[in-house]
């Protein structure tokens, strides 16, 4: 044994797990009377925060919530869903956040595999919340979250308890607690399955407080921002950054549904400096009226993820006044964990050219200890040709502890040492990862390989073309042949032959889709497009 492994061991005054729950202390100790969350006509400061979710803390502990207990959340971006993220570990409890546009068989599905013994909801959502309690046919505590910002008139009540009233049964001096172990649970989220049930996917302590350190260095987040909840916070817990914002005294403006005119709004009342979204949020921005607009008074940082983003989305963004950095992550991996981070060499390429760089998956962050592109089979490292396809692979503190309950996906997910994306991409000779399709969607026409990123990237650059998927259309020559699903711009009206025509401009031939349909493209809440209900329709 070393002599530095002698007479030098962890202890109390030298070792304490890694947890958020110390950002939000620290934000109450040193900047009290700042600011911190914004919604509407109420207001948070950081002392104030802290209090409530104390308080709910408290009375959680009161009904019995103690350490392992799952509380599970169906809410929109209010100020509740934030104070969540600490009162709930600070029980010991894991926090469940849910999609709020699930249906009701799936929403009973959660509540039931993730055991949840409380649940807190807003009644927006009582028609498929009284469904899903049905169908769940156990005892839960039902909390409601009764917001008269939204459509009262509408809203029925769903508990017997309201969240006001119950945070009020509980004691601001409340001893939470610290984790015992920082790979203790903090949170549980259900990916969002094409085919069967959703999967649960836990987060511990250590990952997402590491997630919160290296977001704010790999995005340069300054003290004192003023951060716009776009993403949901149901979805990869907000990215992580109701967890980020503390450490930093930031400001969290509460949207509760997309509106690209309140968008606009809150930028420009609040000085929003920062904000996350789907490309299918920044192409509702770059798209929105001119009447709906409001011209920046500062650059607003923006990151985007979700899907592949269409190169010409960062010119559009930056005519606007907002500059892009292109992130990729999943759900198992906290959000993020890689991001297309910029060399001044490039400064010196066209606009079409950086554009591309741009629309790059890009190299881990500071907080990912591996990324790369290997062969699935082998295990192997793929030929960082840019033209070699492989699988993204990950390691590192970012990436869950595994699927709840479901021993045989965490072990199929997690072999050879490495987390198995899914994704097929290439590397760059400079060692940056180009996402060329999820491994179910590409296309395989004629025995060659399509991408439907590299066709959607194209239909983009038309001046008519709002969003365009791609998938595989069967084909009794080819087997597959590439379809395009398009919706238009407002008022600029194309054909499915002048597309085809587009497209050959730069496109081979057996890229060029075989068939253009017009739709109103089905999406997630987060963006995503649903392609397995175009894929529906062959």
């Amino acid at each position: 044994m070393s002599s530095y492994d002698t007479n030098l061991d962890k202890n109390k005054a030298n070792h304490i797990p890694l947890t958020p729950l110390t950002f939000l202390e620290r934000a109450k100790d040193v900047y009290p009377n700042y600011e911190a969350i914004v919604y509407e006509d109420r207001k948070y400061t950081w002392i104030e925060v802290y209090k409530r979710a104390v308080k709910f803390a408290s009375a959680l502990s009161k009904i019995g919530i103690s350490k392992g207990d799952t509380v599970s959340f169906l809410a929109f971006n209010t100020p509740e869903i934030f104070e969540a993220h600490y009162s709930v570990p600070m029980t010991g409890g894991v926090l469940n956040t849910i999609n709020v546009r699930l249906d009701a068989n799936t929403i009973a599905y959660i509540l039931d595999h993730s055991e949840a013994k409380v649940l807190v909801v807003d009644r927006q959502l009582h028609v498929e919340v009284k469904k899903a309690l049905k169908i769940l046919n156990k005892e839960i505590v039902i909390i409601d979250i009764n917001d008269k910002h939204a459509d009262q008139s509408k809203l029925e009540k769903i508990g017997d308890l309201e969240y006001e009233d119950f945070l009020n049964t509980g004691d601001e001096n409340y001893d939470w607690k610290m984790p015992e172990d920082e790979w203790q649970a903090i949170s549980l989220s259900y990916t969002s399955g094409t085919t069967g049930n959703p999967k649960g996917v836990v987060y511990h302590h250590r990952g997402a407080y590491l997630m919160s350190t290296g977001s704010s260095v790999a995005w340069s987040m300054p003290n004192r921002l003023n951060f716009l909840t776009v993403v949901p916070m149901f979805h990869c817990n907000g990215w992580c950054y109701p967890w980020t914002i503390p450490m930093l005294n930031g400001r969290t403006i509460c949207l509760r549904n997309i509106d690209v005119k309140k968008i606009f709004e809150l930028i420009e009342k609040y000085n929003v400096t920062h904000f996350g979204g789907a490309p299918i949020i920044l192409n509702m921005i770059t798209g929105a009226p001119e009447a709906d607009r409001k011209k920046l008074k500062n650059k607003v940082y923006v990151l985007t993820a979700g899907a592949p983003p269409p190169s010409i989305i960062f010119k559009k963004m930056k005519n606007l006044g907002f500059e892009v950095m292109h992130v990729y992550g999943l759900t198992e991996t906290y959000g993020h964990v890689t991001q297309c981070a910029w060399n001044d060499e490039w400064n010196d390429f066209d606009e079409d050219k950086q554009n591309e760089i741009k629309a790059r998956q890009g190299v881990r962050y500071p907080n990912t200890e591996g990324v790369t592109v290997m062969d699935p089979e082998t295990m192997n490292e793929v030929t960082q040709d840019g033209k070699t396809i492989g699988e993204i692979m990950i390691r590192g503190n970012i990436v869950m502890k595994g699927y709840f309950k479901d021993k045989a996906a965490t072990d199929k997910a997690m072999a050879g040492g490495w987390f198995h994306t899914g994704d097929l991409a290439v590397m760059h000779p400079d060692g940056y990862v180009k996402i060329q399709d999820r491994s179910k969607d590409i296309i395989i026409s004629g025995g060659e390989n399509i991408s439907s990123i590299e066709i959607e990237n194209t239909l983009a650059k038309h001046p008519s073309v709002s969003i365009a998927a791609v998938v595989a259309k069967p084909d009794e020559k080819w087997g597959e042949v590439p379809c395009a699903f398009i919706e238009m711009v407002q008022d600029k009206p194309v054909t499915e032959k002048e597309l085809i025509d587009f497209c050959k401009e730069t496109l081979a031939g057996f890229k060029v889709p075989k068939k253009v349909i017009f739709c109103e493209l089905p999406k997630t809440s987060t963006g995503k497009i649903q392609k397995f209900e175009l894929r529906k329709q062959f």
